[in-house]
């Protein structure tokens, strides 16, 4: 999937000079003048990046983070402007935006800063990916195969499974082998560290 960056600023010259620094990196841009728009147009799912100026009409920055965090919206926001203080980089950051950058900026550092943002996406989509990968597999598994499994996360021997259970310890070894199977996972090792990468405890 292509990473666009997304700008979203009131001032037309802000807009247009930003565009034209990241099209000069060769990654796509898309930009907006006001937040209202870009919620009304963004698609959810998107890859990329978001710089967002602060003082904007309607709803500013800030709200507009606050915004695409209640959607799930997961993509970095760089926050951009030229009326920064201390409190407001305070909640800036406290709001985990990914980075907070003060007008006039230095080109070099905001494109080294999106082209970091960018990859930590891609990063956190791929991570992302794996975890559903592993959590559809657990889905798999019959309701036997999971207590099974607790037992065997549980550091269990096949006995103790199997009298916990009340069944025999061959079947216990016959639902390990499947869950191992429908797991992926070759070693008792690999199969916790599947539970954990699924947020199994």
């Amino acid at each position: 999937m292509e990473s666009t960056v997304y700008i979203v600023d009131d001032d037309r010259l802000a807009r247009e000079s930003l565009r034209w620094l990241i099209e000069s990196a060769q990654l796509p841009v898309k930009v907006f003048s006001n937040g209202l728009d870009f919620l009304a147009r963004y698609e959810p799912g998107s890859a990329g990046c978001l710089l967002l100026d602060v003082r904007m009409p309607a709803i500013n920055g800030m709200e507009l983070h606050t915004k695409l965090k209640a959607r799930g919206v997961t993509m970095p926001v760089i926050i951009v402007t030229g009326h920064a203080d201390v409190p407001m980089a305070v909640r800036a950051m406290k709001a985990r935006v990914y980075d907070f950058i003060e007008k006039p900026y230095n080109d070099s550092l905001m494109l080294e800063r999106v082209q970091s943002a960018i990859a930590y996406e891609r990063d956190n989509r791929r991570n992302q990916a794996r975890i559903n990968d592993v959590r559809n597999r657990l889905a798999r598994l019959t309701p036997r195969e999971q207590e099974v499994l607790r037992g065997v996360l549980g550091s269990k021997q096949n006995k103790v499974i199997a009298a916990d259970l009340g069944i025999s310890i061959k079947t216990v070894e016959l639902h390990r082998a499947n869950l191992m199977t429908k797991m992926k996972a070759t070693s008792p090792t690999q199969l916790v560290r599947l539970a954990l990468i699924a947020g199994l405890d």
